[in-house]
């Protein structure tokens, strides 16, 4: 019983952080957001926004939001490779920079997404996780950021060096990933929250 308690008790506060941060954040950076949103009209025709169906909390499936960083007339796989033809002018500056993460704050205050947690999937790869761990990586709200995401931020080039861009990704990276996402989840903590974010800030100002 008192396990369970800590649980709670964590999981208010971590909810507790990502409403105060991604409010306040969302205030800072909306001048950003909005020049952002301007460009991308320019830049190409379509929609500012990028919605796509991901995986969420316990599977429940959700819609992450994006800025759009790709031709809205081009189809494609799931899988975005270096140097892919479909991003666009705007797209090639945000990507190397997680700018066109930013709407995910819309997100976080809407309680599908975390600040910190396992980056969600598309339905097509959840299928793909273990299942001895799949129960455990879908245990807590995905996230802006994680272990995994920190680990992988060279994953298009990895991703286009492959010869087989989709099998390198389920074969090799998603297990590395689900494994990280089932180990956040086990110790998931305020602390460790703060520790991925750091993290994250330091690697992204870093390049």
């Amino acid at each position: 019983m008192r396990r369970w308690r800590r649980r709670g008790r964590r999981e208010v506060a971590k909810r507790a952080f990502d409403l105060l941060v991604a409010a306040l954040l969302l205030l800072l950076l909306s001048p950003l957001m909005l020049a952002i949103a301007g460009w991308i009209k320019l830049d190409s025709p379509g929609p500012v926004f990028f919605r796509q169906a991901r995986v969420g909390r316990h599977g429940v499936p959700f819609r992450i939001h994006k800025f759009r960083t790709m031709r809205a007339d081009v189809g494609g796989g799931s899988l975005t490779l270096d140097r892919d033809p479909r991003i666009t002018r705007a797209g090639a500056w945000l990507r190397p920079r997680r700018l066109d993460e930013l709407p995910q704050l819309l997100d976080v205050l809407a309680g599908t997404m975390s600040l910190v947690g396992p980056r969600p999937e598309v339905p097509e790869y959840v299928a793909h996780y273990p299942a001895a761990l799949r129960e455990q990586a879908l245990a807590v709200r995905p996230g802006i950021t994680s272990p995994a995401a920190l680990e992988f931020l060279d994953e298009a080039a990895q991703l286009a060096r492959a010869a087989d861009p989709e099998r390198e990704y389920i074969e090799a990276i998603l297990p590395r990933k689900v494994q990280l996402a089932a180990d956040y989840a086990a110790q998931a903590s305020l602390w460790g929250d703060l520790g991925v974010l750091g993290r994250t800030v330091r690697r992204l100002v870093g390049g």
